[in-house]
Parts: structure tokens; C-alpha cells; sequence
């Protein structure tokens, strides 16, 4: 089981890794050093970037997790933490789903048409559901360690 939980492994460091580096790092240097406009095209181009990864991150992850899962006897024989995981995962699946098929789309819109504080609103939507996912990723990972050991 070692390939499947590191492509597991793989899949979470890619995602939330690249989500704390956004959200930690770039987003307040982007904040403190462009003006608006140049702020909103450098995220639509970070987002275009980064999306595909997660992506593909998100099929590593949600098939190697189902592979473990199955090879340990299925939902009824693991604990509980394992469900925990398994549902802040899917939770994590579905606010990135939003953010790229909805938040992404409204910014790209916006951003092509000049509308910048559409624009802007898009990205604050974008940005606060990211800060969701970062937390409920560092509250998975927190599971995923500590749960197996009690």
C-alpha cells in the first residue's frame, strides 16, 4: 500500500501546500506591492495555473483514499477517523468545485471586461473559501495523523 499513500500524500501536499503558500505568502505580498487591476490579473493567472493541479490532486487523492479504504476491508472496517477524513475531503472536493466552476468563472468574466470591483468581489469570494478549504486541509491532515492513535 505504499504507492497508493503516496500518491495520497502527493495529491495533499500539492493542494494545500499550494493553498497555504497563496494564502500565506503571495496574497499579502500581491496585496502590499500591485494595485488593483495588476492584483486581480496576477491571481487569474495563479488560479489558471494552479487549478489543473488541483484537479489533479483532488482524482489522486479521492482514488488512492478509496484503494486504502477498500484494501482495509471497506467503510464498515475502518474507524471512525477514516470516515471523518473521507468526509472533510469530500467537503474540500465540493468548495473547490464551487470555487472553479462558479467564484473562477465570474472573475474570469469580470477580468475580461475590465469590471474590477466585480472582479474584485469574485476574488474575495475565491479568497474566503480557499481560507475554508486551507483550514478544513490542516484539519484533515490533524485527523489523519492523530486519528489512528487512540
Amino acid at each position: 500500500m505504499r504507492i497508493p499513500l503516496f500518491l495520497h500524500l502527493l495529491g495533499v501536499v500539492i493542494w494545500v501546500g499550494g493553498m497555504f503558500f497563496a494564502y500565506m505568502a503571495l496574497r499579502p505580498t500581491a496585496a502590499q506591492l500591485l494595485e488593483p487591476s495588476m492584483r486581480l490579473k496576477l491571481w487569474q493567472g495563479v488560479f489558471s495555473r494552479f487549478f489543473p493541479w488541483v484537479f489533479l490532486s483532488v482524482g489522486l487523492i479521492l482514488a488512492s483514499g478509496l484503494y486504502m479504504v477498500m484494501q482495509m476491508g471497506g467503510f464498515m472496517a475502518v474507524g471512525l477517523y477514516i470516515h471523518l477524513m473521507f468526509a472533510l475531503g469530500l467537503l474540500m472536493m465540493l468548495i473547490f468545485i464551487y470555487v472553479f466552476f462558479s467564484a473562477f468563472k465570474k472573475l474570469n468574466y469580470h477580468i475580461a471586461r475590465d469590471e474590477w470591483p466585480s472582479a474584485g468581489i469574485a476574488l474575495g469570494q475565491i479568497r474566503l473559501l480557499i481560507g475554508i478549504n486551507l483550514i478544513l486541509g490542516i484539519v484533515t491532515i490533524t485527523v489523519a495523523v492523530l486519528g489512528g492513535s487512540t
